[in-house]
């Protein structure tokens, strides 16, 4: 790793603040360090050269989560750093540190230490309470699965968040724990028509992404849908295949016409 010249950190520093990484510390050998006002990770900045630069991020989640950004980074780790890439140029490094800044707040336990925060004062006695507690949940649900899907229905791309719905795979009433009910894996973000599909048990998806239809649905009815084509939910990942089978064997509808 280069010293960081004046240049580079002042663009690496931008590189930061435009991606939500308000808060710049104290460098620690060599590396730019820089956290967030809105989230609890830490980013270590620094470059092989010019054009070269190095991430390293303090939630291992989030690093595994990262593998489409350049390539694994090579040579010591700063210390508290979980995982880091290496990325080719300044336009890639931003993009990496969005989608980061992304994944911090909608990963595994990050929702659920926010949801146990706004709920802990809020009373519980009545089912009026627990609804209001409920929609507390399913709010941050959604926020964290446009997060995770960057605002896009995981099949069509439709990129219109007013539109889309968060589908759980694992219904809410069927889910063991908060931890289930607000982990982002338990979830797909969908088209409307792809949501009421999903919910109702007419598609499924397989571990692979493929959306599989269900022979209840006729012919025309499928070509109405645009489910008369090959289709396939992007970004499928570990965490979904612990949740998908659940719903092709508890919710998909596997050919009965009584759905």
């Amino acid at each position: 790793m280069v010293t960081l010249s004046p240049i580079v950190v002042s663009r690496l520093e931008k590189a930061a603040t435009d991606n939500g990484f308000d808060q710049l510390q104290e460098p620690e050998g060599g590396w730019l360090i820089v956290a967030s006002t809105q989230c609890p990770m830490r980013v270590w900045l620094g470059s092989l050269s010019d054009s070269v630069f190095l991430a390293a991020f303090s939630h291992q989640n989030v690093a595994r989560a990262l593998s489409d950004y350049g390539t694994p980074m090579g040579g010591p780790m700063p210390k508290g750093a979980a995982g880091g890439r290496e990325v080719p140029n300044m336009p890639t490094l931003h993009r990496l540190l969005r989608r980061a800044f992304l994944l911090s707040k909608a990963l595994p336990n990050e929702l659920l230490h926010t949801y146990e925060k706004q709920v802990a004062a809020l009373p519980r006695r009545t089912d009026a309470e627990r609804l209001v507690i409920q929609r507390v949940g399913q709010n941050l649900f959604r926020d964290g699965l446009l997060d995770l899907w960057e605002g896009r229905c995981a099949v069509t791309g439709l990129a219109v968040p007013a539109l889309l719905r968060a589908s759980h795979i694992k219904p809410w009433a069927d889910c063991e724990s908060d931890a289930e009910r607000l982990d982002v894996y338990n979830g797909i973000l969908l088209a409307p028509h792809l949501d009421a599909a999903f919910d109702r048990g007419f598609i499924t998806v397989l571990d692979d992404g493929t959306i599989a239809v269900s022979d209840a649905l006729d012919a025309s009815a499928r070509e109405i849908l645009g489910l008369d084509r090959p289709l396939r939910v992007r970004g499928i990942t570990e965490g979904h295949r612990n949740y998908l089978p659940w719903h092709r064997n508890s919710v998909f509808n596997h050919g009965s016409h009584d759905h």
